[in-house]
């Protein structure tokens, strides 16, 4: 007679529970996978579906962690908050002089260097595609981003900027930083640089980092120069000299 097999039990609807309950490696996923697509396509050519077989995770499970899209999308700028942080920090410990020369550069070092090593970072890379792609779309979902999260980080700069340019106004001073902005969300962008330069530059390359706070500095001391004092007066007044009778 043949032995019977040993019974396998069926595990119990609880367990079943169990083993489909949501995980932080799944919350996780979720974020990785809107962040790339998002960053990839733009956050209105991409659906919850597709954030969700990216991430290999239920469709429902997208919802569940997050709500609907445009707070998975903000979501991901809240995990990301800490590289804010980090340049509001460098800014805190620039001394600001506008007499010392190096004042300025340490202001755009502060700005720009924590954002290249981002996106020269693997784990980093989608994120600042993402900020450099994406939030520059006039869209409620990139207003309410920008309103919430890098609004205070501008205003933080700008004050700087103009402690250190006290001769210029707070407007001019502001248009020099959205000019400072976009030179950096360029250089994070563009890959036109390779064939521009016959392949001697690099998509992106964080060596270039020195050459867009020099560019950038140049900039603004180019914009926005320092009077010269008493440059008037200096100029010594042109002698009027008789004409000779015939």
């Amino acid at each position: 007679m043949n032995a019977r097999p040993p019974t396998v039990p069926r595990p119990t609807r609880r367990a079943r529970a169990a083993s489909a309950e949501p995980r932080p490696d799944r919350r996780q996923a979720i974020l990785l996978a809107a962040e790339k697509l998002f960053a990839r396509h733009g956050y209105h050519a991409v659906s919850i579906r597709q954030i969700a077989d990216e991430a290999g995770v239920p469709l429902a499970l997208v919802g569940y962690y997050f709500g609907p899209k445009n707070e998975l999308f903000e979501a991901i700028f809240a995990h990301w908050n800490h590289t804010i942080e980090e340049r509001l920090a460098a800014l805190a410990a620039v001394r600001i002089d506008p007499a010392d020369a190096r004042t300025l550069p340490r202001i755009i070092e502060a700005f720009t260097a924590p954002v290249l090593a981002l996106r020269a970072s693997s784990e980093g890379e989608y994120y600042a595609l993402l900020v450099a792609r994406e939030l520059y779309h006039a869209t409620p979902e990139a207003d309410q981003v920008l309103r919430r999260y890098f609004d205070p980080l501008a205003t933080a700069f700008i004050d700087a900027l103009h402690r250190a340019l006290p001769h210029a106004t707070r407007g001019q001073v502001a248009w020099g930083y959205q000019f400072a902005l976009g030179a950096l969300l360029h250089h994070l962008t563009d890959t036109r640089v390779e064939r521009l330069s016959g392949g001697e530059d690099h998509a992106a390359d964080p060596a270039a980092g020195a050459l867009l706070v020099n560019f950038i500095v140049g900039g603004l001391r180019a914009a926005l120069p320092r009077p010269r004092a008493g440059r008037a007066a200096a100029t010594p007044p042109k002698k009027t000299i008789p004409r000779r009778q015939a």
